[in-house]
């Protein structure tokens, strides 16, 4: 097996990344993949496409899509006015899972931030994906804050 290529998501990668995001859906809606993409999804996509500080990532293997995370730039005043990268998202396929292919997404989100000049990379695992956790403790991730949410619309 060769290692994963990764490129820009492209609007009709969306049921492919849609039904990864499905697989494992903590907290909120959970869409049908077998019923047509909600018109929202091309809106939030055409947001993250047109925000230059915002990438959209497909991981593909021999031409197929395995993974999928969102890259974004934060500029900040914190460390001199230091960037920071945010890592959210990220899934591969359920039976392309222990392949490795997560070490190797997040090792080249990882380089794409070092290579704008970003000080740290940072990501936010929800509290019940224990597995998630302990994948990034053994890549060399610290939990390092507590992290609050307030919804503001009750949802579907």
């Amino acid at each position: 097996m060769t290692g994963p290529t990764y490129r820009d998501a492209v609007a009709a990668d969306l049921p492919t990344i849609i039904a990864m995001l499905a697989e494992e859906q903590i907290g909120g809606r959970k869409d049908d993949p077998s019923e047509p993409l909600d018109p929202v999804y091309l809106a939030a996509f055409e947001a993250i496409d047109g925000d230059p500080r915002q990438r959209l990532i497909v991981a593909e293997l021999d031409g197929a899509i395995v993974g999928t995370m969102q890259l974004s730039w934060l500029p900040g005043l914190v460390n001199r006015g230091a960037w920071r990268g945010q890592i959210e998202a990220v899934r591969i396929a359920a039976d392309k899972r222990a392949l490795g292919l997560g070490a190797a997404m997040i090792g080249w989100a990882v380089e794409r931030f070092r290579e704008s000049g970003c000080f740290m990379a940072q990501l936010t695992s929800n509290n019940d994906r224990a597995a998630a956790h302990r994948f990034y403790e053994r890549l060399g991730w610290k939990k390092s804050h507590a992290g609050f949410k307030l919804m503001l619309t009750k949802g579907d």
